[in-house]
């Protein structure tokens, strides 16, 4: 009956004294960190809302932290239903070297109606975009036979009301019969060339007077990749010699190398135009090189004045829009920019963005800021590949962090080969380099070996200087995520004006900029933003068994109604978790917990649920050890594991557990979920009693948020959309959510990927069972699939329940939203998930059952936004309003997608998702699917509010996050950098580094077990 054992939670001996929480939004990491402003406003955050977050995928991770998780539309459920947690803490950074700028005037609180971006500049529709252009383009589509696969647009969308907004792209215009030559670069000699080796030699190849001559008209990459407007002289050979930016010259006997420019190829400008005029035979024209080469021309001024974040992001070192965020942390304001095709145009989109960045400084000054902060000084996950500075060679070297070796300079021992006799860090450099310590017996060492290395190369960190302009790529603490919310959510046109006022010239597209090689290939960009056609789609009607809500900026209230179908409360349990806090409840038998639980069960039989009189059965743990005593909480976990034990009966288990904790804790509430999902089989619902006891007012609010909850693990249904709303899917349909979660930067390397398949059973598409599946992935394996592994499996697994709940039949239409696919991986689902859809479909009814299938893929990493051109279509914040869809003039030329923003954009510039069909044999119209995805968006089931994301996948993603707690010691706790045991002598780092990989993999896998207990199966535990 019970499956798995305390133990397993702690396959392996950490030290560390803290753990950044799962929840999603902890999962934004600097590979995401740029995309924190992109991020908040797509989910439009509210004080005291979100706690699911989505750092790592992560796509993530906006609260800081905590168990009770909120949707993407803003509050957890309306503001008639409550809000559940906390921001954060703020806190800053130890003291810079130099100042932060004063924060912007952000427009809120001003008390006055919202602001319209550009109000003196009619609004009006470009040429391009007229009935007879657009009606002529899909006229064309409509021609050809149409294949489901990469369906071509049917239409336009027509529903809604008419509006014209405008949009962050820009049109750029090229000279007629452009011609770009395409060079390769190579280098003589190959070797040593990371670490931003090549990107260094690129800055030293402009300034070689060789080169200088063609600086107006190139645009280069930074790596291999050179493109001209001119011809280059063939061939063309430059010696360059290598010195690090910090020196004023080269070294004597620095390296030279020889850098090689060969013609590769010519591109044509008219290739765009003829690809951007939507000819149906020109759809799979290979634009790619011209595209990108258009994008090195447009970023190159950013990327000699800026520092580059990812591939399209820049920030610039004099921008005075700095704030702290957390110890060692700043937050930047930054740019986006990249080249699109649209119909009849060639765009550029740019956007704000902010990011974290390291604070530069001594070492030492960093260390000692964490250990008068913290108890457990400068974490190794902060260290973890910063770039750091030293000069006790005579000239600045750079170095990366591998790791902060634990002990100080006089304690750590190494083999000197020059004397033949180990030595300590500090003797080393006093006999050395001449250097007598200051610290030695304080501050610990650093490792700054390469991967590649066989040995440790140890620093003392006061002679390290923490590099400027790095970037953060980990993981924003609960008080840096706070600080970062403040700073990062702007109203729409305090955006729209940064883009345009300094985005241009920080990003050099005024053509007047030195060296622009934007002049030089004689390209210019329009300063106005596209104004473009929207509509904004009505709500749907939507209903309770008792009382019908009034819809109201896409959230209702649910004072006075009934859930359409009650769950049974019946044997419900209560978990006391006691950690010595004034909060808590003194003992089970306490009068107050008696008279809480009574509220509390009130509010759930009001709401329609069958709740059986009198208190259900309390369980309390004896008082948990304190964290600082018992760091990774294993003996906390040990004492509520053996409560839960002792306290149930395996054969007749609690319809659900109600676990009481007076704080949030980042072992307790995942051990607690995975010991109901997985080793014990019952459902579990958390509540934070600070924010259930803290306001009599808002309790029963907060009651009737998790009433939510609980009904839907019941199996009970609390609202439902009227018939005409979800017609779209007529009868004997299935709506799929799909998504892959993959580790963070606070994974051990070697922990696996999860899948998540969830699906509806029944015409009313409101319960969503889940299937999960831990996979590998690259960083495992590097020849692993990153699209969904066991993806026939899982629908199998769908596909048996529907058959089991609608009387052996099976459904004629399946309708899948797949999240976190990127534009260049939809080909991917077609070549690697498509096929096993069908493998699923051949094992029913003799291989003959064959369902429509619709596969729809919604993403969220994207910079478009929109702006309201009047106060009509207005939110009370500037925003757009919730049923805004775009599907003209910044959409693409040829595929099937639009974006729509569903919610009501409670705080920043909302986000709309967007939303591409990648195939389709139901062949929908454009009214059906983009009016069916903004009313499916109502149906979120823990919510009083439309989200932003489509439920079926937002569902997915849910359970992805659930699944990570039952191997949360894996994807959860930073690698302590060490190696694999065994016989590993002789071998590189990174063949350890491979062996451990595959180690964790396997532990992985053996705590993973048969993940979701059999008895939650056919639920929607993870909800």
């Amino acid at each position: 009956m019970y499956r798995g054992s305390l133990f397993q939670l702690h396959p392996f001996k950490f030290n560390y004294s803290f753990c950044i929480p799962s929840l999603k939004f902890h999962r934004i990491t600097n590979t995401h960190t740029s995309f924190l402003v992109s991020f908040l406003n797509h989910n439009n955050m509210s004080t005291g809302d979100r706690g699911r977050g989505q750092s790592g995928r992560g796509r993530g991770r906006g609260r800081a932290g905590g168990p009770i998780s909120g949707p993407r539309s803003g509050s957890p459920t309306s503001s008639h239903t409550g809000s559940v947690g906390s921001r954060g803490r703020g806190g800053g950074p130890f003291p810079p070297r130099g100042g932060y700028g004063p924060p912007q005037n952000r427009g809120r609180g001003a008390g006055g109606p919202p602001r319209i971006f550009n109000a003196g500049v009619p609004a009006r529709a470009d040429d391009r975009l007229s009935k007879r252009n657009i009606d002529s383009l899909v006229d064309g589509f409509k021609r050809l036979n149409l294949s489901p696969e990469m369906p071509l647009r049917p239409g336009w969308g027509t529903k809604g009301i008419a509006s014209l907004g405008r949009s962050n792209f820009f049109a750029v215009t090229l000279p007629k019969d452009l011609k770009i030559y395409d060079y390769k670069v190579s280098f003589t000699p190959s070797r040593d060339l990371r670490g931003g080796r090549k990107a260094r030699l690129f800055q030293l190849l402009e300034s070689s007077p060789q080169f200088t001559p063609f600086i107006s008209h190139i645009a280069h990459d930074r790596a291999q990749r050179i493109v001209s407007s001119r011809k280059l002289p063939q061939p063309l050979i430059i010696p360059v010699t290598f010195y690090e930016e910090e020196l004023p010259a080269p070294r004597e006997g620095a390296e030279v190398y020889t850098l090689t420019i060969e013609f590769d190829r010519q591109l044509d400008s008219n290739d765009i135009a003829r690809y951007t005029e939507g000819r149906p035979e020109r759809r799979n024209d290979d634009i790619l090189p011209i595209v990108s080469a258009l994008n090195l021309v447009l970023q190159q001024h950013a990327a000699r004045t800026g520092v580059r974040v990812g591939k399209n992001k820049y920030f610039f070192p004099s921008s005075e829009e700095r704030y702290p965020l957390s110890l060692g942390l700043e937050a930047r304001k930054g740019f986006f920019l990249s080249v699109r095709p649209t119909f009849k145009q060639l765009m550029v989109n740019i956007n704000v963005c902010m990011t974290a960045f390291y604070i530069p400084g001594n070492l030492v000054d960093a260390m000692q800021a964490f250990q008068n902060q913290s108890r457990g000084g400068m974490p190794n996950e902060f260290a973890d590949q910063l770039k750091i500075l030293t000069k006790h060679l005579g000239y600045p070297k750079k170095k990366t962090i591998l790791r902060i070796v634990g002990k100080p300079p006089s304690q750590v021992k190494f083999y000197w080969d020059k004397i033949k006799a180990e030595v300590t860090v500090a003797e080393f450099f006093k006999r050395e380099y001449k250097i007598t310590l200051r610290f030695p017996n304080e501050w610990p060492v650093i490792d700054v070996a390469g991967r590649s290395a066989k040995q440790p190369v140890y620093l003392p960190p006061e002679l390290c200087e923490i590099m400027p302009n790095q970037a953060w790529r980990g993981i924003l603490s609960d008080t840096a995520t706070s600080s970062m919310i403040k700073v990062a959510c702007n109203p729409p046109h305090v955006n729209g004006e940064s883009i345009v006022n300094q985005g241009f010239p920080a990003l050099g597209l005024d053509p007047s900029a030195t060296r622009n090689p934007v002049a030089g290939f004689g390209i210019k960009v329009s300063k106005e933003m596209a104004t473009i056609p929207l509509r904004i789609l009505p709500a749907p009607s939507l209903s309770y068994k008792v009382g019908r809500p009034n819809v109201k900026d896409a959230s209702w209230n649910i004072l006075n109604v009934r859930f359409h179908v009650g769950g049974d409360m019946n044997g419900w349990a209560v978990l006391l978790v006691k950690e010595g806090k004034d909060v808590e409840f003194r003992a089970a038998g306490d009068p107050q917990l008696g008279e809480f639980l009574t509220t509390f069960a009130a509010k759930c039989r009001s709401s329609g649920m069958v709740v059986p009189e009198g208190l259900p059965k309390i369980l309390e743990t004896p008082r948990l050890p304190p964290p600082h005593q018992d760091p990774s909480r294993r003996e906390a976990l040990n004492m509520i594991e053996k409560t839960i034990r002792n306290g149930l009966n395996p054969k007749k288990k609690p319809s659900f557990v109600l676990v009481l904790l007076s704080g949030r804790d980042n072992w307790v509430y995942p051990a607690i979920k995975r010991m109901g999902d997985v080793m014990y089989g019952f459902h579990t619902v958390h509540m934070l009693l600070p924010t259930a006891r803290k306001d009599p007012k808002k309790q029963d609010q907060y009651f009737s948020n998790i009433a939510l909850k609980v009904n839907v693990k019941l199996g009970g249904i609390n609202h439902q959309l009227d018939r005409d709303s979800m017609s779209w899917l007529k009868s004997k349909s299935m709506l799929v959510g799909i998504d892959v979660t993959k580790p963070g930067p606070k994974s051990r390397p070697g922990s696996p990927s999860i899948a998540a398949v969830v699906a509806s059973y029944d015409d009313r598409h409101v319960h969503f069972p889940a299937s999960l599946s831990p996979q590998r992935n690259r960083n495992i394996d590097r020849d692993s699939e990153e699209m969904v592994q066991d993806l026939a499996k899982m629908m199998i697994e769908r596909l048996l329940l529907y058959q089991k709940k609608n009387k052996n039949e099976l459904p004629e239409r399946i309708f899948v939203f797949r999240d976190g696919v990127s534009e260049g991986e939809y080909p991917k689902v077609i070549q690697y998930e498509l096929p096993q859809f069908f493998a699923a479909f051949s094992k029913f009814k003799q291989s003959t059952y064959k369902p429509k299938l619709t596969i729809i893929v919604c993403g969220k990493r994207h910079n478009t936004r929109q702006w309201a051109t009047d106060t009509q279509h207005m939110s009370r914040n500037g925003n757009t309003l919730p049923g805004t869809v775009v599907d003209q003039g910044i959409t693409d030329v040829y595929n099937f997608d639009f974006y729509l923003q569903a919610h009501n954009g409670l705080q920043g510039h909302v986000k709309p998702t967007h939303y591409t069909v990648v195939y389709d044999e139901n062949y929908l119209d454009a009214d059906t699917i983009q009016c069916g995805t903004n009313a499916t968006s109502y149906l979120y089931a823990r919510a009083t509010k439309a989200v932003s994301l489509c439920p079926p996948a937002y569902y997915a993603d849910l359970a992805c996050e659930r699944a990570r707690f039952y191997i949360f010691t894996f994807l959860n706790i930073p690698d302590n950098k060490s190696v694999a045991s065994g016989d590993s002598k002789g071998k590189s780092r990174e063949e350890k580094d491979q062996e451990r990989r595959e180690e964790v993999y396997q532990a992985a896998m053996k705590l993973w077990g048969k993940g979701i207990h059999k008895d939650l199966e056919e639920t929607m535990f993870y909800i």
